[in-house]
């Protein structure tokens, strides 16, 4: 098991000592010349500690320019958008899933024939050797359902990894692909920074966890259940990181997949309280999957409460939760009542404007 990290990106520290020295060079000018100083409005330019917007790096973030955190960044109406796009955007992915399970168990049933059909014609087809397509066939073949379920989310992970990469994207990707309360873009921040990472070893240690758990979590929810799951906590421990930094006045953007990750570790340590753990480097120590939430809910607690600053904590946290309300009382409370979602779809897609 390897520990995740949610990033958090800083600034650089040089564009505030230019921008200082520019400021005093014209109030001196101005005060040779017989005018009154004016007063510095040190608010907005010059970093406060107590804001939480003193600038920092961290080799898991991207060098970005400062943010200027205005005091309406601590207002309460700056989460009216995100409360609402979590609510919607968790409601859209559990309604989406109930339809995917029930199309893919319609079409499972209708090709159950013509895959049997295929395989007789291909065991009767003459073999020309084990070329690469078919060495592709055979391995994805023996992932398991799970793993071939986080296939796709690991490639994307990979894929924005690389966009990180390109330097005329770079503004794109710190708007976009990294969440912040104090942003002027704040919803698809929060489901589009769960796929970002910038230090290529803090997604590997995401993606590691994420791996790990995928044949468990899959066997217990299912492939669509889980995807709804995953994406929904993307966005739920970010309304979290985001009702945290709001509270604190601590802004900072962050990107990772942990908090999503966080939810499926909780789960499967909630569900399985019993089962045996071990750290990927200290394979001979292992440890209850109990024990192994509590400490990582503590870690994550005392970090918060201290104000830590190089993981969000907040994130880990609302997150854990998450995964612990789900699998205790979210998959009687939704998954279990997604039948008039079901019936819905069969109307509209057996509905005839004609008749």
């Amino acid at each position: 098991m390897a520990w995740n990290c949610c990033a958090r990106v800083w600034v650089r520290p040089e564009l505030w000592g230019s921008r200082i020295r520019t400021q005093r060079s014209n109030l001196y000018t101005q005060q040779r010349n017989g005018f009154r100083r004016p007063v510095q409005k040190s608010d907005h330019q010059i970093p406060n500690v107590e804001t939480g917007t003193k600038p920092q790096k961290s080799g898991l973030s991207p060098p970005v320019q400062d943010h200027v955190f205005h005091e309406s960044s601590r207002s309460v109406k700056k989460l009216v958008k995100p409360f609402i796009f979590t609510v919607g955007f968790s409601g859209c992915a559990f309604g989406s899933a109930a339809i995917w399970q029930y199309e893919h168990l319609k079409g499972k049933v209708q090709n159950y024939f013509e895959d049997a059909r295929a395989d007789w014609m291909d065991k009767m087809r003459p073999q020309k050797g084990m070329d690469f397509r078919r060495q592709i066939n055979l391995w994805w073949n023996s992932l398991s359902s799970g793993q071939r379920t986080v296939s796709g989310i690991i490639a994307a992970n990979v894929f924005v990894f690389c966009l990180w990469r390109v330097p005329s994207l770079h503004r794109i990707m710190v708007r976009y692909f990294t969440s912040n309360p104090a942003s002027r873009v704040l919803c698809f921040p929060m489901l589009l920074s769960t796929f970002s990472h910038f230090s290529f070893l803090h997604m590997a240690a995401n993606m590691y966890v994420l791996w790990s758990f995928s044949t468990t979590i899959v066997s217990l929810l299912g492939r669509e259940q889980f995807m709804a799951v995953y994406l929904s906590a993307g966005v739920v421990s970010t309304f979290v990181s985001y009702v945290c930094k709001v509270a604190t006045g601590r802004f900072g953007p962050s990107l990772g997949a942990s908090g999503a990750i966080m939810t499926i570790l909780a789960a499967v340590c909630t569900k399985m309280p019993e089962a045996k753990l071990a750290i990927i480097f200290l394979p001979m120590f292992t440890f209850t999957a109990g024990n192994a939430l509590k400490a990582v809910i503590a870690l994550d607690t005392a970090g918060l409460v201290l104000g830590w600053k190089f993981f969000d904590h907040a994130a880990h946290l609302g997150g854990a939760l998450f995964g612990m309300w789900y699998v205790t009382y979210g998959h009687n409370l939704i998954w279990k009542n997604r039948q008039p979602v079901v019936k819905a779809w069969q109307t509209v897609r057996t509905w005839n404007p004609r008749k």
